[in-house]
């Protein structure tokens, strides 16, 4: 997927989100949901908190990134590919825009602990150098990981997220992929997921029920 492509999707998302979006966030909060409140709207939280097993993977500035990377801050997890023509980058970009919105928030709490995770499900195509140039289209401070195929199944398997290579016709492949975003929180436990169609209100209305109910 080209750099062009990936900022035509971005601009394709509008200012006129942004502005509605800080509005409906900044001026009108809304209000903290309860459990069944979120999952009618596609956030699902789980009964109980999962720990997560050790696992060992790198990101896309070459540090080690393991359970510790995801402790202190609610960290929201989506899996994909720097390949991905539709799914990821709107995703992400949904991602970006509510990051973009909570820069505005003045509960320093809710602004600082929002944290945005890529992790790839492409690793033979996407090394360091490749994540970096992806994930820094939608912000500097998205981080990328990577790591061994075997390795990213079982931390994927760990979250509920499943992917495989599908080849094309005419050679090559794609990959499929859960479209879920993944929330674990301020513990490094799997705290619940995002169902797909994915926007940054319903992303900040996620983050702001869940962080209140902490």
């Amino acid at each position: 997927m080209t750099s062009g492509v990936r900022n035509s999707v971005l601009a394709s998302l509008g200012f006129v989100a942004i502005v509605v979006g800080m509005f409906f966030y900044s001026v009108m909060r809304p209000p903290v949901l309860s459990v069944q409140e979120l999952q009618e709207r596609g956030i699902v939280v789980l009964p109980f908190a999962r720990e997560l097993n050790e696992f060992s993977l790198v990101d896309h500035r070459g540090a080690d990134f393991d359970v510790t990377s995801l402790l202190g801050r609610w960290s929201f997890l989506f899996f994909g590919f720097s390949a991905c023509p539709d799914v990821c980058p709107l995703a992400l970009g949904a991602l970006a825009q509510a990051e973009r919105v909570l820069q505005t928030d003045a509960d320093a709490t809710l602004r600082d602990g929002f944290n945005v995770v890529f992790v790839t499900v492409d690793p033979e195509r996407d090394d360091q150098q490749a994540l970096a140039q992806y994930v820094e289209v939608f912000s500097p401070r998205f981080t990328g990981v990577t790591g061994s195929r075997e390795q990213l199944a079982e931390f994927a398997q760990q979250l509920n997220v499943a992917f495989m290579q599908v080849p094309l016709e005419g050679g090559g492949y794609s990959v499929d992929h859960t479209g879920n975003i993944v929330m674990i929180n301020p513990r490094g436990h799997y705290h619940g997921f995002i169902k797909m169609p994915h926007d940054a209100e319903k992303i900040l209305l996620g983050y702001r029920s869940i962080a209140g109910a902490f």
